[in-house]
């Protein structure tokens, strides 16, 4: 399969313009470190850096109420600080999903552009 795939990429790129081929190279796959560098480009990083920065405070929090969680003496305080404790693991598993769907959506968008590329390269052969 993984010769298939090398095969049709090195056939989109005889077909394709130097431009093309060039954009066609920075479509190609990324490791999970490039992904996560892509979440901060674009018109919406900054709701990523406001993602992280909220994160990191529920993370804070989340530690000092597993902290008086284990200090707290009465059945009530383990109730309020084990719940809070919850809510705030829920919170950070929350944005986490969203950084991951986030990632996701860029691959896919990526893919799209990869395939409109093929089209548009058929298109022009066709064509000729």
């Amino acid at each position: 399969m993984d010769k298939y795939t090398e095969e049709i990429d090195k056939l989109i790129k005889e077909t394709l313009t130097q431009e093309e081929a060039k954009f066609y190279d920075q479509l190609e796959e990324q490791n999970v470190f490039q992904m996560l560098g892509g979440l901060f480009q674009g018109k919406n990083k900054w709701i990523m850096y406001l993602m992280n920065v909220v994160m990191l405070i529920f993370f804070g929090l989340f530690v000092y109420c597993i902290i008086r969680f284990f200090d707290a003496a009465s059945t009530n305080d383990l109730i309020k600080w084990g719940s809070g404790s919850f809510a705030l693991g829920i919170g950070i598993s929350m944005l986490k999903l969203f950084t991951w769907m986030q990632m996701d959506k860029n691959t896919i968008l990526r893919e799209l552009k990869r395939l409109e590329l093929q089209v548009s390269s058929l298109a022009g052969k066709v064509s000729e």
